[in-house]
């Protein structure tokens, strides 16, 4: 082959095609080995709201029952704003798969709705939720992404099949194949329906850049930048600079990694994450604020930047690069994002400069999210305080918490408020009005908690606060009907006699109130009590086993003698370890 021909080939081979299969958008570049494809949706958990979180993920699950085991690859994935089908296998199950998806979507197969949603709840019981999303969206949109999906449990048969033909349609899909042709007498059956538009971007931060502090070891740092060529370099040198003074220079970190994800709405989500050991958390969050100022400040070297680029730009050079970027060009088609060719992308890369890296330093710092360990704060390098309570509480009626120590709750028209007084006599509070409520929590002893779209939580328990039951019928007739989530008995709900809450702040994706003191900090004296009277209570412990053990066997001591001693010294042991166990229980470690 010339080098003409060899170079078309290569051409063709590296680009992505736009045609259509039953009106669907598709997708092709060509590919050789088993056929790759899938099927992608502009709907995602953004989509949906806090009460009915989980419907999409509900839907996937169903359309991918009736395939059963298979000898090729398929799945399913539920993110934000998009929901995949995708397949690996020869032509023909490919074609299968797709079209069985399709016809399921269609008619879905409800007598294994209620499986289903016990294998989401499964599912659910290992995932962690971020937390960045809450506390910067709030309790909607893309913050919904932090929350446990409570609209399952409750969802009817009607309301998944109206979601799922409202959603899942043949004008809200994007079709794509990699392989050396569109499989033969593929034909994709889906009902007619418009694009749905990007999700609403909100917010619940007043200003950024802002943080919180949350018990997890380790910083993490989250950024909306400008989604470009310059923002996905900025990402791998950031990795650099936090690898090289946290790991390699200072030696606090096992973990410092960046990562960048389009929103594909013309913006992206840059994080960064180093851990730490509690003792290193100071050296950590120093650390890695001072990585950042430096780029902020334009420090960053054109060797960095080279090697990042020199990497990304080796990603998009395979032989099987255009099939591997054909998931992320269906989302773009489907977020009406203008197709780019692999040239344009990486001549993008190739024009930055250290001097666009600056600018997007400024503008990640200018929207940047930090958490930080729990008893650490970033005030200091120019954060705020990202809001925990609301500006105002409602007015209404005032229920005390039952004894008196704690806040009170305060039911009015608009909305329910905990409030209580600061140290220097000001006043907190935490308020969900009715009309920006995103959830209201129901257990079936009274207890209720309202969520409002920011993300504050307000608890509402008739046992700790005195409430009657016109007061909470009052409460149930105000909040939404679509907000209610209906959740089984709690296997321990609040003691009114053991239950001190201080007003609560963001809730993050909890499913059971607390029903017992949170544990104070444990101070320093009390580790070194517990540290003590361990060790007594070791020695102690062993002398009166050793004493139990062998005591019988001295022929000097008398068998009543014996036996007192070891009374005594296990009761010496009983009375050293009572009083460890308990500041372990009442405390927690800093």
């Amino acid at each position: 082959m010339n080098p003409q021909a060899h170079q078309a080939a290569a051409a063709h081979a590296s680009a992505v095609h736009l045609t259509e299969v039953d009106g669907i958008p598709t997708l092709f570049a060509y590919a050789s080995g088993p056929v790759r494809a899938g099927l992608v949706f502009r709907v995602g958990v953004a989509d949906e709201t806090l009460a009915r979180a989980g419907v999409t993920h509900l839907v996937e699950h169903l359309a991918l029952h009736r395939q059963g085991l298979a000898d090729y690859h398929f799945n399913g994935a539920t993110k934000a704003a998009f929901t995949h089908f995708h397949v690996e296998g020869a032509e023909h199950e490919v074609a299968a798969y797709l079209q069985g998806v399709c016809a399921s979507l269609a008619d879905l197969p409800m007598d294994r709705l209620e499986t289903e949603k016990e294998i989401l709840r499964t599912e659910e019981s290992r995932r962690e939720n971020p937390q960045l999303p809450l506390w910067r969206y709030g309790a909607q949109g893309h913050g919904l992404v932090s929350y446990p999906e409570w609209g399952v449990r409750d969802l009817r048969p009607d309301d998944v099949r109206h979601w799922a033909h409202a959603c899942f349609t043949q004008g809200n899909a994007v079709l794509w194949i990699a392989g050396e042709r569109l499989p033969a007498g593929l034909s994709l059956k889906l009902p007619a329906g418009e694009r749905r538009p990007m999700p609403a971007v909100t917010s619940a931060l007043p200003t950024t850049p802002a943080y919180f502090s949350d018990g997890r070891g380790g910083v993490l740092l989250g950024s909306v930048v400008t989604d470009t060529g310059a923002a996905r370099l900025y990402a791998g040198v950031l990795e650099r600079e936090l690898s090289r003074a946290l790991r390699q220079e200072g030696g606090y970190s096992y973990t410092a990694a960046t990562d960048y994800t389009s929103r594909r709405d013309g913006f992206a989500l840059v994080t960064a994450f180093a851990d730490a050991l509690p003792a290193k958390q100071d050296a950590v969050l120093g650390g890695f604020v001072d990585v950042l100022a430096g780029l902020q400040a334009g420090r960053i070297a054109q060797t960095d930047l080279d090697a990042v680029r020199t990497r990304l730009d080796g990603t998009l050079t395979g032989p099987d690069v255009a099939a591997r970027r054909l998931p992320g060009a269906a989302e773009d088609l489907l977020a009406g994002r203008p197709p780019r060719t692999l040239d344009d992308v990486r001549s993008e890369l190739w024009a930055v400069t250290t001097g666009h890296l600056h600018a997007v330093a400024a503008e990640s710092a200018a929207t940047a999210l930090m958490q930080v360990p729990a008893g650490h704060t970033a005030d200091w390098a120019g954060y705020t305080a990202a809001p925990t309570n609301s500006r105002y509480a409602v007015t209404g009626r005032r229920f005390a918490t039952v004894g008196g120590d704690g806040p009170a709750l305060v039911v009015g028209d608009e909305g329910v408020s905990l409030t209580a007084e600061r140290k220097d006599g000001t006043q907190e509070a935490a308020t969900v009005l009715y009309r920006a409520c995103a959830a209201v929590l129901n257990w079936p002893d009274g207890g209720r908690r309202l969520i409002g779209t920011d993300g504050i939580a307000v608890e509402v328990e008739p046992a700790l606060y005195g409430v009657d039951a016109h007061t909470m019928a009052a409460v149930d007739a105000a909040v939404p009907p679509a907000a209610v989530v209906r959740l089984p008995p709690r296997q321990q709900p609040p003691d009114p006699t053991a239950h001190r809450s201080a007003p609560p702040e963001r809730t993050q994706g909890q499913t059971q109130t607390p029903d017992r003191p949170a544990p104070v900090r444990r101070t320093g004296g009390q580790t070194a009590a517990v540290v003590v009277l361990g060790l007594f209570g070791g020695l102690f412990a062993f002398l009166a086993l050793a004493v139990t053990v062998f005591g019988g066997s001295d022929p000097e001591t008398s068998t009543g003698e014996w036996i007192a001693l070891a009374g005594f010294l296990w009761g010496v042991t009983a009375l050293l370890a009572w009083p460890a166990v308990r500041i372990l229980r009442r405390t927690r470690r800093v």
